[in-house]
């Protein structure tokens, strides 16, 4: 057996250590400032370590946040800090609450929610109960699959609403022939649903929090704040138009001679006073997000109450805390410490005025965006993608011209986000794919031939949406 080879013993942490050290060490250039120029070679780091991966994701959101701590901050040791005059120097108070920002906040709120309602299986009783009124034929077992893991990813993770279905509906496919289409059909409806899905709130998907930075209360780049039942206001139908696509296509494709699946999910509801709790705060803190723009209190505070509860009730215990997606937690607040950054140090506007952005039309600028961010979302996390691209595109929004004339930077940050969630053309793409093609029942050409022309659909989709909200 060959000797392992240390994870660090790899040319991809060459290229990401060494080319944001050469950037650092030259002179600033193109006009930057010298807090601008190592803020660019921080972001290059971000770059380069979300695509390559030879850490985990998560930890270069940390590096992130300690290179600006180290570089940038007015907390950087003397004798590197950036001189007067030079750039804006941030505050170590400002970086550091990226941790507690009101978007982590909000999707804090969600992974409480979502482990409890899996303790004590709301998710199965609510799946069991939607499943009913589908019946056993075929295409219509087909759809239940993929409109339940859809509505549970609006407020699970996509990836553990993905695991569970896929739980649910492995005994049903497995006792179906090798050949049958159905099969493929049933397998790819829950991958679909879960990437669609989170599109549908918020809290759906890390690339939505992202986005909610620029758009929700107290946004940066000047447009009305969109609140949590105002998104699912246009987000929802989208998802159901969408859904009703990919339901389409997935029956063309994949014609099988089977008309009936006997799906079935054995559960009872639990009847203990903590599992009262957890019904009951599942509903509450569901209709105050919706509601948020009629009592006046944002999502991020409203998500607060259900973490409280929890614990306070027992419902979540200390066991329960230690198994949460922190990691997702750390990947969304190093995004927003950077893309927070971008903004105030006048980086993300130095580096669009870099590219000849005015020659281009409105819509173009909108429809490249969310090219860019689908082609990226495709081989690398749609996270990632979403922390690197929308602090460009919010800058975008308010510098050029073309896009004021078409409704600013709405029309660009939505395109963007969805385009990420809209990625799902490989096994790489989503962890709901990756899931999906684990089970050895679909390959890799099955999710491209679906994959691809569902997202082009979905761009095309996403550009008329913004065109009417705009």
């Amino acid at each position: 057996m060959g000797r392992r080879r240390h994870p660090f013993a790899s040319w991809r942490v060459l290229v990401v250590a060494l080319v944001p050290l050469a950037i650092l060490l030259l002179p600033a250039a193109g006009g930057l400032d010298e807090t601008q120029h190592r803020l660019l070679a921080i972001f290059v780091f971000a770059v380069l370590a979300w695509v390559l991966e030879p850490f985990p994701i998560y930890a270069t959101s940390i590096a992130v946040i300690a290179g600006q701590l180290m570089l940038i901050s007015d907390e950087t040791p003397h004798w590197w800090a950036v001189a007067d005059g030079e750039g804006t120097v941030l505050s170590y108070v400002d970086i550091l609450a990226g941790f507690a920002d009101p978007v982590i906040i909000l999707f804090l709120g969600g992974f409480f929610l979502a482990a409890a309602a899996t303790k004590y299986q709301l998710d199965k009783n609510l799946a069991r109960i939607i499943l009913k009124p589908f019946g056993t034929r075929t295409p219509m077992v087909v759809l239940a699959l993929m409109a339940i893991t859809a509505l549970f990813s609006m407020f699970m993770s996509n990836t553990a609403t993905a695991a569970m279905m896929l739980a649910v509906a492995a005994p049903v496919i497995a006792s179906m022939d090798a050949g049958d289409s159905a099969r493929r059909a049933l397998v790819l409806a829950i991958p679909v649903g879960a990437n669609i899905g989170g599109i549908g709130t918020p809290i759906g998907t890390p690339p939505n929090a992202l986005a909610v930075n620029y758009l929700g209360p107290g946004n940066r780049v000047g447009v009305d704040p969109i609140t949590f039942g105002g998104w699912m206001l246009f987000a929802v139908p989208f998802v159901i138009a969408m859904l009703g696509i990919a339901w389409a296509m997935l029956g063309w494709r994949f014609r099988s001679g089977t008309t009936h699946v006997a799906l079935r999910i054995d559960t009872e509801w639990r009847r203990s006073p903590r599992a009262y709790v957890v019904y009951a705060t599942f509903a509450l803190t569901v209709l105050l997000w919706l509601t948020s723009g009629w009592h006046g209190v944002t999502a991020s505070v409203v998500a607060i109450l259900p973490i409280a509860v929890l614990l306070l009730t027992g419902v979540m215990t200390a066991v329960d805390l230690r198994e949460l997606n922190w990691e997702v937690l750390w990947l969304v607040a190093g995004g927003v410490v950077l893309g927070n950054a971008m903004f105030d140090t006048g980086l993300s506007a130095a580096l669009v005025d870099m590219v000849p952005f005015e020659s281009m039309s409105g819509l173009a600028v909108v429809v490249a965006v969310g090219l860019v961010a689908w082609v990226m979302s495709t081989v690398i996390s749609n996270t990632a993608t979403a922390a690197l691209l929308l602090p460009l595109v919010a800058a975008m929004g308010a510098e050029l011209p073309a896009l004021q004339e078409v409704g600013g930077a709405l029309p660009a940050l939505l395109m963007t986000t969805f385009a990420c969630s809209l990625a799902m053309a490989l096994p790489v793409s989503t962890p709901p794919n990756s899931l999906a093609y684990s089970t050895g029942k679909v390959t890799t050409m099955d999710m491209v031939r679906t994959g691809v022309p569902l997202g082009l659909v979905g761009l095309a989709a996403t550009g008329v949406l913004v065109t009417l909200l705009v």
